[in-house]
């Protein structure tokens, strides 16, 4: 245990974020830098060890918390890394972006703020960068088999690097320019600086994998010929078919799904334009959406100038506590203050868009809505509380409902899809077609990172089962499990 009274002589201190004013002037990550390592060894000696760490529950990696924060403790870096590493491939973007269900299940929050476990995580993975204990992990023989990867999200790069470390020969095709699937282009570079990913795409170059840009699975090489190819195929392609909002005026100009509108952003970052196509200077920005993307929209408008934002949410303002319905140690719905809401802008909720009103030359212009409230388990707008608000750039931020069907991969393959229309797999996250697999989003439904990184390294194990007749990798979940949530 790190300190027996840790979590009595201590409270909880997160990471400390750079002033709003300062950081709206660049595309740097929000915190200050070097601000945590100071209070991490405090914060870590916060953890009870618990005889049941309920935070190995609320995270499908299975993440040995309890003992990396004992050495955070001590600041032995080395064997914290070596602990950290062993339950996840890349701690540095979980860290950052996921939004810690290990913290939603930590005993110390029954009666306490929680261990702040997400930035215990991160200052352990950065001291292991700076130290030089991230190293290549290169296999001792090579199996002679060939593994194809679909995608190189999180999901597909945890799967490429298990299966690479297995020894089978890997190859990682993405149909975008870069490698990193929504980590390069959906995430904004002041949440997590893209060197970061930059950095573990050498460190699995140096181990052997291999790495296939601008190459669209279904349209570029028909699926037929991919699996022709390898020995295996993992489908790790995401959920990427947005959900829309089919109401009168949808058709104007200015109105974007939000992975039309944040890449752009990213690839001025990366130098492929000097200004965004689609930016929201000087504009009235409305975000439809409360979730996550949706914040990051808002932090991007801000950054781009934006005259006012402001974020529609169609459900009720989630309570700052936990209620009763959301008991310890599940995941619960609270109200979140984002580092991109700190900023400014407004948020309403239990509002839904009836339509949209344009120029006369087809340009958005006004978004028209009415409150909601629930009756008899419906949304039902409530009359007379209709009103307009100015919308000269909207983003539709709304979620995802399944796996492009319009490129051909699917049916290329002839896979089956369940009743939400994810592929399905069976048991070892095998499809309806020996040999090709799936994990991540495309196969589980629009999910958190952590859970991507978990399907990768489960769907691995299925592979290298399949190719070899027995594994050695792990399977932190089941394709079945879900999270804690009531």
């Amino acid at each position: 245990m790190a300190d027996p009274k840790g979590f009595l002589n201590h409270g909880r201190e997160v990471a400390k974020s750079r002033p709003v004013e300062e950081r709206l002037k660049d595309w740097n990550e929000v915190y200050v830098p070097g601000s945590l390592l100071p209070i991490i060894s405090k914060q870590a000696s916060r953890c009870m060890d618990c005889g049941i760490p309920f935070c190995h529950n609320g995270c499908p990696l299975g993440n040995l918390i309890p003992e990396w924060n004992d050495y955070a403790y001590r600041e032995d870096w080395a064997a914290a890394s070596e602990r950290l590493h062993a339950t996840n491939n890349f701690p540095e973007f979980t860290g950052r972006l996921c939004p810690a269900p290990c913290e939603s299940a930590c005993v110390l929050g029954i009666n306490q703020p929680a261990v702040t476990i997400k930035n215990v995580e991160v200052s352990i993975i950065d001291k292991a960068w700076e130290t030089g204990d991230v190293a290549p992990q290169i296999p001792e023989r090579l199996s002679g088999k060939t593994v194809a990867v679909v995608g190189s999200g999180p999901a597909g790069l945890a799967a490429a690097q298990q299966l690479t470390r297995a020894g089978h020969t890997v190859a990682v095709y993405e149909r975008a320019d870069r490698i990193g699937g929504l980590l390069r282009y959906g995430i904004p570079e002041f949440k997590m600086e893209k060197r970061h990913i930059n950095r573990r795409i050498e460190q699995m170059r140096a181990e052997g994998t291999r790495f296939r840009t601008g190459i669209e699975i279904g349209r570029d090489l028909k699926a037929t010929d991919l699996k022709k190819r390898y020995d295996a195929v993992v489908l790790a392609v995401g959920a990427t078919t947005a959900r829309d909002l089919p109401v009168p005026g949808r058709e104007l100009q200015g109105i974007y799904q939000a992975m039309e509108y944040l890449p752009l952003s990213n690839k001025v970052q990366e130098g492929d334009f000097v200004a965004p196509p689609i930016t929201a200077e000087g504009k009235h920005v409305v975000v439809i959406g409360g979730g996550d993307t949706g914040a990051d929209c808002v932090g991007t408008a801000h950054r781009q100038g934006a005259a006012s934002v402001t974020q529609l949410e169609i459900m009720p303002r989630p309570g700052e506590e936990r209620n009763t319905s959301q008991p310890w140690p599940t995941f619960p719905m609270l109200y979140k203050v984002t580092s991109a809401h700190e900023e400014g802008g407004d948020r309403v909720y239990s509002v839904s868009t009836t339509h949209f009103e344009g120029d006369e030359d087809g340009n958005v212009q006004w978004l028209h809505l009415t409150e909601v409230e629930f009756i008899d388990g419906k949304l039902t707008p409530k009359p007379g509380s209709e009103r307009k608000i100015p919308a000269q750039l909207v983003t539709l931020a709304m979620g995802f409902t399944g796996t492009d069907r319009e490129n051909g991969l699917v049916d290329q393959f002839g896979l089956d899809l369940d009743e939400r229309g994810n592929i399905a797999r069976d048991a070892d996250f095998q499809t309806n077609v020996p040999g090709v697999f799936v994990a991540g989003d495309a196969g589980r439904g629009q999910s958190l990172i952590v859970w991507a990184i978990a399907e990768g390294r489960s769907a691995a194990r299925g592979v290298d089962r399949r190719l070899t007749g027995v594994s050695e990798l792990p399977a932190p979940i089941r394709p079945t499990d879900r999270a804690l949530m009531v």
